[in-house]
């Protein structure tokens, strides 16, 4: 683990800029808000090396690990998540919102840091619309730099808290388990009791035609 977690942040100090990473979660499922994490480490120290051993894609981690390292990250880092909700969802499309929460995410942690010469890395294949900071995507970053895999971890934890809220308000589409995805549970419920405003409709026009086309 101590390789890895030196790979990731050897990673962000080969640009020789000031670092900040960012990645989203929630762009897949059919009902909640989509998350977007920053993460700009302004003390790379051995103690912080050691702690986030563990660090690596939030989504080949068991959640005890993320809770864990979310809590860490939260307190030695400069960071700032975001979440676009339903109803902007529905008005534009989940990319323009999955980039627009990155965007105010990484401007709130630039304006934190105070500092020049920085550069934002991205996770995926898209750069940030309007952004007016150095930007560069880093395809699947967030096994590649410490700071993208540090944010995913933020935005992840965050969006799973956030549905299990949900899911006390709403414990028949099975939210704290499914996250919102479009499992054969989900889907049978939303046959069962409907719709809510959580829930992003335009996700649901293929069911909704599938089960036309039966009668």
């Amino acid at each position: 683990m101590e390789t890895i977690i030196n790979d990731l942040f050897k990673f962000d100090k080969s640009f020789k800029k000031v670092i900040v990473g960012t990645d989203e979660a929630g762009r897949g499922p059919g009902a909640g808000g989509v998350f977007a994490s920053a993460v700009h480490f302004d003390r790379i120290t051995k103690k912080l090396k050691e702690e986030l051993s563990l660090l690596n894609d939030s989504k080949k981690l068991t959640p005890k690990k993320r809770e864990y390292l979310y809590d860490f990250i939260k307190n030695e880092s400069i960071n700032s998540t975001v979440c676009i909700e339903v109803d902007e969802i529905e008005e534009t499309n989940i990319l323009a919102c999955s980039l627009k929460a990155m965007k105010l995410a990484c401007e709130e942690v630039i304006q934190k840091s105070g500092k020049d010469d920085i550069l934002t890395l991205v996770d995926g294949n898209r750069l940030i619309r309007n952004y007016n900071y150095p930007q560069k995507f880093i395809i699947k970053g967030d096994g590649k730099s410490a700071s993208i895999a540090a944010a995913s971890i933020l935005a992840k934890v965050s969006r799973d808290r956030y549905m299990q809220e949900l899911d006390k308000q709403f414990p028949q589409y099975g939210w704290g388990h499914n996250a919102g995805y479009l499992t054969k549970e989900h889907l049978d419920a939303i046959d069962k009791y409907g719709l809510t405003k959580y829930h992003r409709k335009s996700f649901l026009k293929k069911h909704f035609e599938k089960q036309l086309s039966l009668f």
